[in-house]
């Protein structure tokens, strides 16, 4: 078996990028370093991140500075964001680099295994972190759990048992399914419905957890992913929407998705990764995907309403 996992680079300091990087520098000090340039290197290289109250002074790499290549590096930016990122990351990028992107959707593992190879790619969804991040602090109740591996794990290969290790000395919550492709698929049905929903209310995790009528929309969003799912030979099930609601209780009512954030901050959001992905998919398999339609307009009239002001 190769070495330990001893440098981890990390593209993308939100709340989920921000949250393993305090996890690994508590692990050890001197193993993690975000990428990152422009005015997201200056803050960071400045005032560092607070997570949970503690202050994190974690080193910052600009993508051309020369480094030597990471053995692990997480991708953690939005999808909007995630063709600039391939790019900056190229110098963290190295022969025995393993990469794993928790961003969300279905598609981000081949956009960057179509650049640096699918030999150095592991599938990964993170599902119940429920990180908030306002300026440079962040802050979360529960960690939650990273589903990661090959496309599929009867087996484990020996670059999942290395990040595997790692992860068990970093303390981090993880399980390797043995069908990746499905676990993607459940955690984009799961965006579709919590992320959007909660955009479109302005609700935090409370409301789903108390309000008969916001779960309502959120599943009936995801019923249209479940449908389509089906269609490609993806075994989404009732049980799957029950796991959801599992971890949805114990989430913080005070938490919020990333969407929610995203409005809140007066960010551009992912819809099109979401709703968007659904009506494409929807069309091209004849399925009706009025709720997600209707998510996709509502959503984009709540963007126009403040990018407009901004640009």
């Amino acid at each position: 078996m190769r070495p330990p996992i001893e440098t981890i680079s990390i593209i993308g300091a939100g709340a989920m990028g921000a949250a393993y990087a305090s996890i690994f520098h508590t692990m050890d000090g001197n193993c993690v370093s975000f990428v990152a340039g422009g005015e997201r290197y200056g803050w960071l290289a400045e005032k560092g991140l607070f997570v949970n109250g503690k202050h994190y002074r974690i080193p910052v790499m600009r993508p051309k500075d020369p480094h030597p290549p990471a053995d692990l590096l997480i991708v953690a930016v939005k999808r909007h964001h995630l063709h600039k990122a391939i790019r900056d990351v190229k110098n963290s990028v190295g022969e025995q680099t393993i990469i794993i992107s928790v961003m969300n959707g279905i598609e981000s593992e081949e956009q960057i295994g179509s650049v640096y190879g699918m030999d150095r790619v592991l599938y990964a969804v993170a599902v119940g972190m429920d990180a908030l991040k306002e300026g440079n602090t962040v802050t979360y109740t529960r960690q939650g759990k990273v589903f990661f591996g090959e496309r599929e794990n009867h087996l484990i290969t020996e670059r999942v048992k290395r990040v595997q290790a790692l992860f068990d000395r970093a303390g981090i919550v993880y399980e390797a399914p043995p069908d990746m492709i499905r676990i993607l698929w459940w955690k984009f049905m799961i965006n579709v419905g919590i992320n959007q929903a909660s955009a479109a209310l302005r609700a935090p995790y409370s409301v789903f957890q108390e309000s008969r009528g916001a779960r309502d929309l959120m599943e009936s969003a995801m019923r249209e992913v479940m449908a389509l799912a089906a269609k490609t030979n993806i075994p989404l099930t009732e049980e799957d929407i029950q796991n959801w609601y599992t971890v949805l209780s114990g989430l913080s009512p005070q938490g919020k998705t990333s969407m929610l954030q995203d409005v809140e901050a007066g960010r551009k959001t992912e819809v099109e990764m979401f709703a968007g992905k659904v009506i494409e998919l929807g069309r091209r398999y004849n399925l009706p995907t009025p709720v997600n339609q209707q998510l996709f307009e509502t959503i984009k009239q709540i963007e126009a309403s403040y990018l407009s002001k901004a640009g």
